[in-house]
């Protein structure tokens, strides 16, 4: 079911992204990165990737006009790659459907979405910090689509060395 409206379209569009981004993020990270601290008062990743599927939990609540906030505890690494992807499924789905917003998608925006882009590009950082990195590539030419918000995302085009 397509849905016009152009701002939900880039909601979803904008959750593509964090999925594709995430993905890559975590994609072959070690499970001794999950408890990595880079200094005694950051969050480790497991702790980032648990407080994004709490944004994603706390904007489908939003969405739903039944705004509630929970704080999660970790799950093991895979577990917690899992609820990710499956907490942007659930947001994403809202959206695509016929379901009517209780609030502005500007607000979802600058609220949980915003933050949520902001702490995947933490995890990023947090890769090449652990000796871990990842590769860059130019993001614009991406395979990205909005409805693919689970971890099997398309190979990167090219990365950079």
């Amino acid at each position: 079911m397509s849905n016009p409206d152009e701002k939900r379209d880039l909601l979803r569009h904008t959750l593509a992204t964090l999925a594709y981004r995430g993905a890559k993020a975590v994609r072959d990270a070690p499970e001794s990165f999950a408890t990595f601290k880079a200094s005694e008062t950051t969050r480790t990743p497991a702790e980032i990737l648990a407080h994004i599927g709490d944004l994603f939990d706390w904007a489908l609540s939003i969405a739903r006009g039944e705004e509630t906030w929970h704080n999660s505890t970790p799950l093991d690494w895979p577990a917690e790659i899992n609820r990710f992807h499956a907490a942007l499924r659930a947001f994403d789905d809202y959206l695509a459907s016929d379901n009517e917003l209780a609030a502005t998608c500007e607000r979802l925006f600058q609220g949980p979405i915003a933050d949520a882009l902001t702490h995947v590009g933490q995890l990023t950082m947090l890769r090449r910090i652990a000796g871990e990195p990842i590769k860059g590539e130019n993001y614009s030419r991406a395979k990205i689509a909005a409805g693919r918000v689970g971890a099997d995302q398309e190979k990167p085009k090219r990365e950079f060395d």
